[in-house]
C-alpha cells in the first residue's frame, strides 16, 4: 500500500488518526489527551519511527498538510495540526463536534 493510500484510508476510516513518533513527548501528550477525553472515538495511531515506510508517510503528510512535524492529528477527517493545536482544539471544545 502506498503512503498516500495508507494515510487516506486511516483518515477516512477512523474518527481520530494520529501520525506520531514513539519517542516524541509532544506526540505522547496529544495521544494521552485524546485517549483520556474521547475514549469512545474510533482511532488509529501510526508510529512512523517504527515503520519501514514512515519517512514516505511523513513526506506525504507534508505534501497534504504543509506540516512537517509530528504529531500530525486528524479528527473527523479534518486536519487539526500538532500537539499545541490539539490541546487548543480540546480546550475550546472544537473536537467533540468533529466526532459526530
Amino acid at each position: 500500500m502506498s503512503a498516500k493510500d495508507l494515510v487516506e484510508k486511516a483518515i477516512g476510516g477512523h474518527q481520530i488518526a494520529i501520525f506520531s513518533k514513539s519517542y516524541c513527548p509532544y506526540c505522547k501528550r496529544a495521544k494521552q489527551l485524546l485517549k483520556d477525553n474521547y475514549p469512545d472515538a474510533t482511532s488509529v495511531i501510526y508510529e512512523l519511527d517504527e515503520m519501514g515506510e514512515g519517512s514516505d508517510i511523513q513526506a506525504y503528510l507534508l505534501q497534504k498538510t504543509g506540516q512537517r512535524t509530528v504529531p500530525n492529528v486528524f479528527i473527523g477527517q479534518e486536519h487539526i495540526g500538532g500537539c499545541d493545536d490539539t490541546v487548543k482544539a480540546h480546550s475550546t471544545k472544537a473536537i467533540a463536534p468533529l466526532l459526530k
